[in-house]
């Protein structure tokens, strides 16, 4: 039975980091809904025609386009052991439509890191790159020794659009209503646990294995 895992969480909690090295640590593919479209439009995949369709019109991909992606890169044998999702499902028609294509074997584990929103834009709203070399700093947490001066190759440091309070804080009240009640879909499920997000990447990191250890153990 193929292993499912879901990593939940708002943006800007760190689930591409720790998806990535959750992926690595258990030996699975991390599969994020961004790296599929990118794979199939940059293929021309007819699966990527269809997607382009509907973006050069300026609407959504369909949920049932986006499982398709989803199905045909997981029935790949990389991923026969199972495999890592990040970015989906987003909606709960997304959640439910996953649901029914999985079926009932499939072993679903869903993890979700808890982070204070308030602690989502500090991280964002301190956060500097360097406009040469792309090294990332933070104004509180990993400051330069120079202000706005890169370490490395002594660049200009600048703060990303996306990364403004307002900007922030309008994405996390996008997640709130498209995306928060998966937690609730998943919990009376009976597969969510909650992860602290606000720990070091690290503490983090070892949090999700020790929670993973537990339910497998409870399994066996």
């Amino acid at each position: 039975m193929a292993r499912v895992l879901i990593l939940l969480g708002a943006p800007g909690a760190g689930k591409g980091t720790q998806a990535q090295r959750l992926g690595g640590d258990l030996g699975l593919p991390h599969i994020s809904t961004g790296d599929l479209f990118r794979e199939n439009l940059r293929g021309n995949t007819p699966l990527g025609l269809e997607a382009q369709k509907y973006m050069d019109a300026g609407q959504l991909v369909p949920d049932e386009l986006v499982i398709k992606m989803l199905f045909d890169r997981v029935s790949r044998p990389d991923c026969a052991q199972g495999y890592l999702l990040d970015g989906f499902p987003r909606t709960l028609a997304q959640a439910e439509a996953l649901e029914v294509a999985l079926g009932p074997k499939a072993d679903l584990t869903v993890l979700n890191l808890e982070v204070n929103p308030n602690t989502i834009v500090e991280r964002a709203a301190g956060r500097q790159l360097c406009r040469s070399c792309g090294a990332i700093y933070h104004l509180v947490f990993a400051p330069s020794a120079k202000a706005g001066v890169c370490d490395s190759c002594g660049g200009e440091l600048y703060q990303r659009e996306d990364d403004q309070e307002v900007v922030v804080r309008e994405r996390l009240k996008v997640y709130d209503r498209q995306t928060a009640p998966l937690v609730e879909f998943y919990s009376t499920r009976g597969v969510l646990t909650g992860v602290d997000g606000e720990l070091s990447p690290d503490q983090v990191n070892q949090a999700l294995l020790a929670t993973l250890a537990a339910s497998e153990s409870e399994a066996h």
